[in-house]
């Protein structure tokens, strides 16, 4: 196991930097192909998505509205209460603007990879419910696309992406999430996580066997409600301290160029440090490039691809622009950010690791080392090691949870035991600690709703939303899947592919294996890089098509269409 994980680590470390260039690139370059899109075509975007120019008649399974909220659901997940976290626990506050800028190139990069995806989505012919009447994807621009315009054949690439997303349905997109909940329950509640597991894997069969238009039903009700507990609940957080407000945002932009912050960084006071934590947590929360979201908008009615793209474009908006911005602000407007509070610290915790203290007060991973002298709850050689909780130094330490007593002694990180000087044996210690990703999210909570008597709410806000986006983004990314395995294999094999989806989130939330599940965001990786590839060559063939749109202006026909309907519903009634 530990070889895995080191190849893992190897595999992300090249495959990070080379993710980050790329989609940043991709994005600016198609910012500046389609003359700022994201920016001209937002006002059209959310007339579209307000079904106003819907006809029903069109092909396609679901409306503007629920394919936008079956790929919200996916993309408004753990990463906006955990990921947002985990930028400004290593990148600081700035980190969060970064974010930003992210989201903003982001547009153009999801409005692209939509509106391919629905210009060479292909009809199934007598397909039920379960099976839906369009697919579309990344994986089928890549073939035909390329083909279309090159005369290449792309067809391997086509299947490896098909493959890789597949792989990572079952992962990241399922198992991670039934994971997610079934330790959260399990940590306030004591339910064993078979249980929770049980019941999670029975309410996502129940959408999931009744195809995309179920799916789209579901997530149409339930993207709202669990973005607007949240957005809510930050709202109380913030106004209930308005004056700490824009002192929030200049500390945001002030960090982002000039970094002091960055509670575990290891470049406390580095730039690039910042950025590029903020630049992949963004990327990584609203998916702009990933090319799983395209599968959801490819099943929208309609035979206009562009008006589904700018749809489309407004998801890294909502996700980054509005949800992780709400997250960042309660977390940087409470202070929490840095704040070290009471805390137990059991020496096998998964939390627990080892750190150097560098020089300029960065602070570096190590190795466990076989012993640490500690006297008086610190350690005697500077140069030691230090017990760290969410990879920051904790010191002093004590034995007893009150810290009236230090421990003074001997730390064995390979025993996960502590031995006094006098001979007693401790598993677990107490002292100050940080906190990090979703608990880091829920104290921000905490401490702004105790201001009006409510801070008992907080952690049950973040522990409702946490469970809402996690079946959620699993709900959806088995839409992604089982379109895949279409690709892949057929009709015949969507059926199928549901049954183990289902296997995978019942086992996902009772086996905690990290490592495994850390392969899905390999395979993640990896898709991404040809899909952002084949966007840049098609980036002619999209331009056409955009500009076509916007000439002929479609959605006024379609206006009248859908007026005459509404109008013969409404006479239907009376």
């Amino acid at each position: 196991m530990e070889a895995l994980a080191h190849f893992i680590d190897t595999v992300n470390g090249y495959l990070s930097p080379i993710l980050v260039i790329g989609l940043l690139g991709a994005g600016a370059f198609l910012t500046l192909r389609l003359g700022f899109v994201q920016f001209r075509r937002l006002a059209h975007g959310f007339a579209v998505t307000s079904g106003k120019y819907d006809d029903p008649n069109e092909p396609g399974d679901v409306s503007h509205f629920q394919a936008l909220t079956t790929a919200l659901s996916a993309t408004v997940g753990i990463g906006n209460i955990a990921g947002v976290a985990l930028a400004i626990h290593w990148g600081g506050p700035g980190a969060l603007f970064w974010m930003w800028m992210t989201a903003l190139l982001g547009m153009a990069t999801k409005y692209s990879e939509v509106t391919l995806a629905q210009h060479f989505r292909v009809h199934i012919k007598d397909g039920t419910a379960m099976e839906g009447s369009v697919a579309g994807g990344p994986m089928y621009y890549i073939e035909k696309g390329i083909q279309e315009v090159y005369g290449w054949n792309w067809k391997p690439v086509a299947v490896f992406f098909a493959a890789m997303l597949l792989l990572t349905s079952f992962m990241t997109g399922n198992a991670i999430q039934a994971n997610t909940i079934a330790t959260q329950v399990h940590d306030n509640f004591g339910v064993a996580n078979w249980i929770t597991g049980l019941i999670s894997a029975s309410l996502v069969g129940l959408v999931i066997i009744g195809g995309i238009r179920r799916i789209g039903a579901v997530t149409s009700l339930l993207a709202p409600i669990m973005a607007a507990i949240y957005v809510v609940g930050a709202l109380v957080v913030l106004l209930s301290d308005p004056a700490s407000l824009f002192p929030a945002f200049s500390t945001i932009v002030a960090e982002a160029f000039n970094p002091t912050a960055g509670v575990a960084g290891t470049g406390v006071g580095v730039f690039l440090f910042t950025v590029r934590f903020g630049v992949q947590r963004g990327l990584f929360s609203n998916e702009a490039g990933q090319g799983s979201a395209p599968i959801a908008h490819s099943a929208a009615k309609t035979d206009e691809p562009v008006s589904e793209g700018v749809v489309a474009l407004l998801e890294p908006f909502i996700d980054t622009i509005v949800i992780c911005t709400m997250t960042g602000l309660v977390i940087v407007s409470t202070g929490v950010y840095d704040d070290r509070i009471p805390t137990t610290i059991p020496l096998r915790a998964t939390n627990v690791a080892y750190v150097e203290v560098m020089e300029n007060g960065g602070m570096s991973a190590t190795r466990q080392p076989d012993a640490v002298e500690y006297v008086d709850g610190r350690v005697v050689d500077a140069s030691a090691p230090r017990l760290a909780f969410y990879d920051v130094a904790v010191e002093p330490l004590f034995v007893d949870p009150g810290q009236t007593q230090p421990f003074s002694g001997t730390l064995r990180p390979l025993q996960a035991s502590a031995v006094s000087s006098t001979g007693e044996t401790y598993a677990v210690l107490y002292g100050d600690a940080v906190r990090n990703s979703s608990p880091l999210t829920a104290l921000g909570f905490e401490r702004g709703l105790d201001r009006i008597g409510f801070g008992f709410m907080g952690n049950y806000i973040v522990l409702i939303c946490v469970f809402l986006f996690a079946i959620s983004t699993a709900i959806s990314w088995s839409y992604y899947g089982d379109r895949c395995a279409n690709y892949l294999f057929g009709r015949a094999a969507i059926l199928p592919y549901k049954f183990v989806f289902l296997l995978m989130h019942f086992l996902g939330a009772v086996v905690a294996v990290t490592t495994i599940w850390d392969l899905g965001d390999v395979a993640l990786s990896l898709v991404t890089l040809p899909n952002v590839l084949t966007l840049i060559l098609l980036s002619g063939l999209l331009k056409r098509i955009t500009d076509s749109y916007f000439e002929r202006k479609p959605w006024l026909e379609n206006e009248v269409v859908h007026k005459a309907i509404a109008e013969a519903k409404k006479t239907k009634r009376s």
